[in-house]
């Protein structure tokens, strides 16, 4: 099968790498020639750096970039078998590209977004086949992440979904099966890892690096809320949350903050710009805890927010739960799934936790989740020994 890519930015080329790996034909389409050159570029070196690693052999890396063709002609995708589009996240501009793609390809082409949070129904609705279209969101950077996420459309086929999930597991990839809502899983259950931190730090609790530090300690998470803000961008951190919270009727679980907002107005958008949360212009020194009883509070309030929020997205039925596990541990890299922390915990904690938390806010943004009263009520848990 003939892959198509549209987009060469780091998820475009990176999803191109997966699918050349694999054996596949694959044309990257961009209309800018220089952003091309660049992807090609970072290519080659990437591969040149594999290869002095000894993780990849010289003919695997020129198979692997022969795979591979670059072109600013949208029309050479027309014996494409799959199509990922991987531009700039704005529905209607997607929508356009979709239409415009359903003139070029054939009638059993599928076609993917690999948008992090906009709605699939609404790109299908604006297709002739809206059958074939279907989310496959792929996590940065493409070539090391495992984890898949695949969300049909309302309208997406069956048998559309199956193929996509049989051909991206044979990328080596893992995939898990979200509902069309909002941020799907990964970006919808994560909202609270950056969003109380930022709390905990705009209340005056404790500063950025202990919050860090704290989660890292006590929590086993690799990268703090904050490390991992700047790593992502602010830019596209703030969006991301702006845009689920929009979605979901400006709910207050998913509010933006103006601290993360005043950085993106100034430009601060994280180490790509040497200037986030910390300023990267200077080493970065390691912070130890100081205070043991301070770093578990800290960690306890995150840990019960997110636990929150993956008992929401199983109780609406966003995932299952095994594809919820699976996507916060390999999409996101947390020390352990969140349903299983929360059977740690014990579920009567849980709502201890949340309550005491809406005792002292008030803000729905702590109500705790049905499911996870209800299974207090019943003594359940979310797993058996």
């Amino acid at each position: 099968m003939h892959i198509g890519i549209i987009g060469s930015g780091t998820m475009g080329a990176g999803i191109a790498q997966v699918a050349a790996k694999a054996g596949h034909k694959v044309i990257v389409i961009d209309s800018q020639e220089k952003a091309l050159n660049k992807a090609k570029d970072s290519l080659a070196i990437s591969m040149s750096k594999l290869v002095e690693k000894n993780k990849i052999s010289i003919d695997s890396a020129s198979a692997l970039q022969n795979n591979i063709s670059w072109s600013n002609d949208k029309q050479q995708l027309n014996n494409c078998g799959l199509i990922i589009e991987a531009i700039v996240e704005k529905l209607e501009v997607k929508k356009i590209l979709f239409t415009e793609l359903e003139s070029i390809v054939s009638n059993s082409c599928i076609l993917a977004s690999n948008t992090s949070s906009l709605s699939l129904t609404s790109i299908a609705a604006a297709c002739s086949n809206p059958e074939r279209i279907i989310g496959i969101h792929f996590f940065n950077p493409a070539p090391i992440m495992e984890l898949v996420e695949i969300i049909p459309a309302l309208q997406t086929s069956e048998n559309v979904t199956h193929q996509v999930i049989e051909l991206i597991t044979t990328w080596g990839k893992q995939t898990v099966l979200a509902k069309d809502t909002p941020g799907f899983i990964v970006n919808r259950i994560a909202r609270p890892f950056y969003s109380e931190a930022i709390r905990i730090y705009e209340e005056g609790f404790a500063d950025i690096a202990d919050i860090d530090a704290s989660v890292k300690k006590i929590g086993g998470f690799r990268m703090g809320p904050f490390e991992l803000m700047d790593l992502i961008g602010h830019d596209i951190n703030y969006a991301v949350t702006e845009s689920v919270w929009t979605a979901f009727y400006f709910d207050s679980r998913y509010t933006p903050s103006f601290t993360q907002k005043r950085l993106v107005e100034a430009n601060w958008l994280g180490k790509k710009s040497h200037r986030g949360f910390y300023n990267y212009t200077f080493p970065i020194e390691n912070t130890e805890v100081s205070d043991e009883t301070k770093a578990k509070q800290i960690t306890q309030r995150i840990v019960i927010m997110l636990v929150n929020e993956a008992a929401n997205a199983l109780w609406l039925g966003v995932a299952k739960a095994h594809d919820i596990e699976l996507a916060m541990t390999k999409g996101v890299n947390y020390p352990k799934g969140l349903l299983q922390w929360a059977d740690e915990i014990g579920i009567d904690a849980c709502i201890e936790q949340l309550d005491n938390l809406y005792h002292i806010y008030h803000e729905d943004r702590y109500r705790a989740c049905p499911l996870l009263r209800k299974m207090a009520q019943t003594q359940q848990t979310f797993f058996t020994d």
